[in-house]
């Protein structure tokens, strides 16, 4: 299953700005309720011409036979979301394209953030509604300002987590530097860093200058994205503007190679990371990124002691009156000498030294003695 979560729509040929414009002039609830009634209306209109629609679908029918079946359309907002203005124009989209048995559709939100957008861009809980619909949000960082905010704030558990940060490749040099404690920051927190191949393969007319200078800033950059995430963490995707732009999965991922990646994460890059990012995107709708709802689980109460039974008593000693099967065999061994008589080495060595002490006084008794008989 190879994921491709990059894939731009034409804008509209028709929006439905008009009709609210109109609305605005009358006054009273009347018009009010004329107003939403023409934004309703508009909203489940088709805003695509069928030019438009049959671009798109030559495009996913290209897809599909390079062997892609996760594709994800992609609404790029160069400004703030103002619920007033905003239009989700991938619904209508989705509606009028052809099903496809086993290729599955999802819908993608991108935002650049540029110095206009530093203080605010529209991701607030008020504008959490007009975002749900979307399967996948993304980040385009041009500043340092920008790239650190979304690295820190914006993925986050949160209805409004963006897991997909995208970065401008294809300028002449990086706008800011990638620092290692951002990213590993946004890796924590379950974002990736999206590398599009088209910078590399963008068609033009022959080799010219320009041509030649982005791919070779394409390289640079994405060197650095390899170098700095170490290779985890990333998603490939095309962003390719044209038809001529498209590569199958495996050609990308040899691709990816020259970039100093592992054959088995240049692999991951298309599939498993790709894959674990729209699962980890379904959490915007569940409380702090659960994935279930959580269920109390009571353990069984543990069974009671058994109770000690007291000992069963010693067999007594035969008595006489009460005769016993047991026949008493006299002892024929040798006797043994009796408790009394044996003695431990402390007492045979106290009484050696009671000993010693007694011969000792009766000799000095009887030179005594003898001194008294030599007096007299």
């Amino acid at each position: 299953m190879y994921f491709d979560l990059n894939v731009p729509v034409p804008s509209p040929a028709s929006s439905s700005g008009s009709g609210q414009s109109q609305s605005k002039k009358g006054k009273g609830k009347q018009h009010q309720q004329q107003q939403q009634q023409q934004s309703s209306s508009s909203s489940t209109s088709p805003l695509y011409s069928p030019a438009q629609i049959n671009a798109v679908e030559a495009r996913v029918d290209l897809l599909v036979h390079l062997g892609y079946t996760v594709i994800a359309f992609s609404q790029t907002l160069l400004k703030k979301i103002e619920p007033k203005t905003f239009v989700n124009t991938l619904d209508p989209l989705l509606e009028q394209l052809r099903k496809r048995p086993g290729i599955v559709y999802l819908r993608r939100l991108t935002l650049i953030l540029d110095e206009d957008s530093e203080k605010g861009f529209g991701l607030t809980n008020a504008n959490a509604s007009l975002v749900a619909s979307y399967d996948l949000l993304a980040l385009t960082a041009t500043t340092e300002a920008t790239f650190s905010l979304a690295c820190l704030t914006h993925t986050l558990p949160s209805p409004l987590t963006t897991h997909i940060i995208s970065l401008p490749l294809t300028l002449p040099r990086l706008p800011f530097r990638l620092k290692h404690t951002l990213v590993r920051t946004a890796l924590r927190n379950g974002a990736v860093f999206e590398i599009t191949y088209s910078g590399a393969v963008r068609a033009g007319e022959g080799e010219s200058s320009g041509n030649a200078a982005t791919k070779r800033n394409w390289w640079a950059a994405a060197q650095e994205v390899v170098r700095v995430t170490k290779g985890k963490g990333i998603v490939l995707s095309g962003g390719a503007a044209e038809v001529a732009e498209l590569r199958a999965p495996k050609d990308v991922g040899n691709l990816i190679t020259f970039l100093g990646l592992a054959q088995n994460l240049a692999h991951d890059t298309a599939t498993t990371t790709p894959k674990s990012v729209v699962l980890r995107a379904q959490t915007r709708k569940t409380y702090r990124a659960v994935f279930s709802e959580p269920r109390v689980v009571i353990p069984d109460a543990p069974p009671p002691h058994p109770v000690a039974k007291d000992p069963a008593p010693l067999p007594s000693e035969p008595t006489a009156q009460q005769p016993s099967d047991v026949q008493m065999v006299p002892n024929t061994a040798a006797p043994q000498p009796s408790s009394s008589m044996s003695l431990n080495d402390s007492t045979l060595k106290k009484r050696t030294r009671d000993e010693g002490e007694s011969e000792k006084t009766e000799g000095i008794r009887q030179k005594k003695k003898g001194k008294k008989a030599g007096n007299a």
